[in-house]
């Protein structure tokens, strides 16, 4: 990796999120929380539809900066806008980018992430910490 500079872009990465993906994101994080696959739940408490994990929103966000490279040394968001998962065989397109915003003294880079669901932005300040590789 060449030496960063503020306001180089990382690749954008477009990740297509199914239902089928939800059940098996659950399985794995054992967060089997009926908004996100129980549309009648889900309506009754407000949702549009079922919804995508937060951290599953978060962990594919977080794909930008370790396909780009690094050792991951904090990363951060918050959740602001849910990623309805419809049921059909289409599912949610979350697109997520990604630039160098800073490099900082003790050599490592903050990434300022962008993802986003029809059009709009799901993560409020997302931003990781890395170290490049030498």
């Amino acid at each position: 990796m060449s030496t960063p500079q503020v306001g180089d872009p990382l690749p954008t990465i477009e990740v297509t999120l199914t239902r089928a993906d939800l059940v098996r994101y659950a399985g794995a994080s054992l967060d089997f929380n009926p908004i996100h696959w129980n549309e009648r739940f889900a309506r009754e408490v407000g949702l549009p539809d079922v919804i995508a994990h937060g951290m599953l929103t978060m962990a594919i966000a977080g794909r930008v900066v370790s396909d780009w490279g690094g050792e991951l040394v904090d990363y951060s968001a918050r959740f602001t806008r849910p990623v309805v998962v419809p049921d059909d065989d289409k599912g949610a397109l979350v697109e997520v980018s990604g630039k160098v915003g800073a490099v900082n003294d003790d050599g490592t880079v903050r990434i300022d992430l962008t993802a986003k669901f029809d059009g709009k932005t799901v993560l409020g300040k997302p931003v990781a910490v890395i170290r490049p590789r030498s």
